[in-house]
């Protein structure tokens, strides 16, 4: 009889899925909210989509206790640069927070994938995408999550940005309008549900623009 090594791994995959498109003065940032562990769905309302300042969102997928552990991080370390410069952070200086965040933590990682959005300081839209250790890019659009390998070969066909070799350098931003990258974020996740079992439920859409921030939903498969 072959010996049973006994097993615990600090880590566990909840599944989800984020998606982020930026355009010339608005940020989308969308994520399903199921939450679960193997084929058990732990809950069916889990916001994976946290607002960390005024023109900067965070979209998380991975394993849910070391989201929320960086989340917190990342607020007390917000909440210090508010008080030592009577400003909140622009979206780029919170995506290098976020990157040195992740990479102090590289040889324990938090297990998250992360996607930030918002607006920089000229108010065009802006997306960073990570991985677990502080990796990242700006990018015109990005997607992260157990959904990834569906949507962002979807995203490339609609939206493909022009190769960063090219000279002169192009806008990564989309050319799509507002209305136009909502109905496609929609469209990914109608998709993406369809084949990925931990994503559905429930769409959360976060809007930035010049406006502020507005939320849209959306219902998905509850299979």
């Amino acid at each position: 009889m072959t010996k049973q090594q006994a097993n615990w791994s600090p880590y566990d995959n909840n599944g989800g899925t984020c998606v982020a498109v930026a355009g010339a003065d608005y940020c989308v940032i969308a994520a399903d909210t199921r939450m679960s562990t193997g084929y058990n769905i732990l809950t069916r309302d889990y916001s994976k989509i946290i607002k960390l300042a005024d023109k900067c969102v965070l979209a998380s997928s991975g394993f849910q206790a070391d989201v929320r552990a960086l989340q917190k991080v990342l607020a007390a370390r917000h909440l210090i640069y508010q008080h030592q410069h009577n400003k909140q952070m622009s979206c780029p200086a919170m995506g290098q927070l976020l990157s040195n965040t992740l990479y102090y933590k590289r040889f324990f990682p938090y297990y998250s994938f992360n996607v930030l959005g918002g607006l920089d300081n000229e108010g065009k839209g802006c997306v960073f995408t990570y991985d677990a250790v502080g990796s990242y890019e700006r990018v015109g659009y990005s997607s992260q999550g157990s959904g990834s390998t569906l949507i962002m070969p979807f995203l490339d066909n609609q939206l493909k940005s022009p190769s960063p070799l090219l000279l002169p350098a192009k806008d990564a931003v989309t050319p799509l309008s507002e209305s136009e990258a909502i109905d496609l974020v929609k469209t990914c996740f109608a998709s993406a549900t369809e084949r990925d079992i931990y994503t559905g439920d429930r769409l959360e859409i976060v809007v930035l623009n010049a406006d502020g921030i507005r939320r849209e939903e959306m219902d998905l498969r509850k299979d």
